[in-house]
């Protein structure tokens, strides 16, 4: 697969997306966008990608929307199709039963604020800066505060959104924007350890089992118990269920079959 603002790179189970405008702090152009949400549909359809990870390249993971093409269009209307095609990976990723992590570093900061807390899981590099900080220009971060609600309280939320002002990575864990925080140079390597150790784990009880999480995120606490044991019971009479017990009864390591 080849794109005009991304790069993607394989390594065993684990497929890598690199935000590639590094000139422009990978900020969302409409085609950054385009790009990266045709290429997270793509992974999560290959039968062979277990986990993905999504980084920037150069000095920032995402500082935003591309405030260039503010100008190209006139009339509510036509900001809606524009805003729509930014925030629509953040739609997908909701979705996906791929895992996928996010592994920023330096900036990410509106957008890519989002990005980070659309991603199942986030590795942030020490010195990293994040923000909702398009009020600094006269906007607003509605599209990234849905994935931003559903990672920090309400407070935090908003503090994020009111001021516009960055937080560094140690806050960000501690509010619950990300998993953990590592030293620049150990960042990629820390990541795939993540990752690696979940494309270890059975492919189908992990992609069964996110998707599952998200459903029941939204229903009562009786609905998500009874829609769990309707789910968990689906998963008992899978090849990669009958396989992973009777590795674990004969004292070795599964060979899963996959979805």
């Amino acid at each position: 697969m080849r794109y005009e603002t991304i790069t993607i790179d394989h390594d065993g189970y684990v497929a890598t997306i690199t935000l590639d405008r590094p000139g422009s702090m990978n900020t969302f152009s409409t085609q950054l966008a385009l790009d990266l949400d045709d290429a997270l549909e793509a992974l999560e359809a290959n039968d062979d990608v277990r986990v993905i990870v999504v980084e920037g390249a150069g000095d920032a993971f995402s500082a935003g929307i591309d405030l260039t093409e503010h100008g190209a269009h006139e009339g509510a209307a036509e900001y809606e199709t524009w805003v729509s095609r930014m925030e629509e990976p953040f739609r997908t990723l909701v979705g996906m039963t791929t895992p996928v992590i996010a592994s920023a570093h330096g900036f990410a900061a509106a957008n890519g604020l989002g990005l980070v807390a659309a991603c199942d899981l986030a590795v942030l590099a020490e010195g990293t800066k994040l923000g909702a900080t398009a009020p600094k220009v006269g906007l607003f971060c509605m599209g990234p505060a849905v994935p931003i609600m559903n990672s920090v309280t309400e407070k935090r939320c908003l503090e994020l959104l009111l001021t516009g002002e960055l937080i560094d990575a140690e806050t960000a864990v501690e509010w619950g924007l990300a998993n953990r925080v590592v030293p620049e140079d150990r960042r990629r390597e820390a990541t795939m350890d993540l990752a690696e150790s979940i494309a270890e784990k059975s492919p189908v009880a992990v992609q069964r089992g996110k998707r599952a999480y998200y459903e029941m995120a939204d229903m009562g606490y009786e609905e998500a118990l009874e829609y769990s044991n309707e789910r968990f019971a689906a998963l008992c009479v899978t090849d990669d269920a009958a396989e992973g017990i009777e590795a674990f009864l004969e004292g070795r390591e599964p060979e899963w079959p996959g979805r």
